[in-house]
């Protein structure tokens, strides 16, 4: 009985969740990427403490900023409105990106699964670790921008323009916690397309770049009127309704869309990668 169960007992064991981790944490642009998401806002801290004052246009983004250094909340607010459409979809983007084609990139992966490691366990294992980097990124952003705009700024509840501030900080707390938890599930999207393009390609350069090129093609597309209620259908297209978080009634209908849309995508591209990837020949 012993002898028959010991393969099965093995297998199971193979590349645990901390030997991944560990791999992951260790390497430097994981160690570069958190580094700058810390850094960033204090980068921003001091460009607001060098700013002259004058800024044109009257758009969200300039409404935003005119209330940045109100408080903590603000600007964490701010800080996650400039980073959400680009940097931290980048982040995503490298972390889901990068996994496996950096594995065949460096000729390693097929010794991985010669260890041996299940396929599928291997792209499990290492699914999960590159969606908790993720979270982890967008989650380190928050917190950092909170601390700093609170150390910097004070703690005052949030505010915006033709809204009012909130009820009380821990309305604030809640409400940041719904934000971060949204941009959380709508750059799902983004690691699934990452995710799905580092199983076909040994280069994370282009599993990276193909993610944040989505991410663009559907911002583009978004500008085009004419597709009408198909421009729902886009993956970014939601990217930014964790804004109605910052409403008096919190209306959860358009973060609901959001999350529906990026959970989709996300778990279509999934399945696909887990099926190319189990019949997949491994020569790198």
């Amino acid at each position: 009985m012993s002898e028959s169960t010991r393969p099965e007992r093995h297998v199971r064991h193979t590349l645990p969740l901390r030997v991944e981790f560990s791999r992951q944490l260790r390497r430097r642009r994981t160690l570069l990427t958190f580094g700058f998401l810390l850094l960033l806002p204090w980068l921003l801290v001091l460009a607001f403490a060098v700013d002259s004052g004058d800024s044109n246009g009257g758009g969200p983004t300039w409404n935003l900023l005119d209330l940045a250094t109100t408080g903590a909340f603000n600007f964490t607010v701010f800080t996650l409105y400039v980073a959400a459409g680009f940097l931290l979809v980048v982040v995503v983007a490298l972390f889901c990106g990068d996994t496996v084609a950096s594995e065949a990139g460096w000729s390693s992966l097929r010794y991985l699964l010669a260890a041996p490691v299940p396929r599928m366990r291997l792209l499990r294992q290492k699914l999960i670790v590159a969606l908790a980097l993720s979270a982890s990124g967008v989650l380190i952003l928050a917190l950092m921008a909170l601390v700093a705009g609170g150390l910097v700024y004070g703690w005052r509840p949030v505010e915006l323009p033709a809204v009012g501030p909130a009820p009380s900080l821990a309305d604030s707390f809640l409400r940041m916690g719904v934000v971060v938890c949204y941009l959380m599930v709508a750059l799902l999207v983004v690691a699934g397309t990452a995710f799905a393009l580092t199983v076909v390609t040994d280069s994370p350069l282009g599993a990276v770049g193909g993610a944040v090129a989505l991410v663009i093609m559907s911002n583009i597309l978004e500008a085009v009127e004419a597709l009408g209620a198909v421009r729902e259908f886009l993956p970014a297209y939601w990217m930014f309704a964790w804004t109605d978080a910052l409403r008096p009634e919190l209306p959860w209908d358009g973060m609901a869309r959001g999350a529906a849309v990026s959970f989709t995508y996300a778990t279509v591209l999934i399945a696909w990668a887990f099926r190319y990837f189990r019949d997949k020949d491994v020569v790198s």
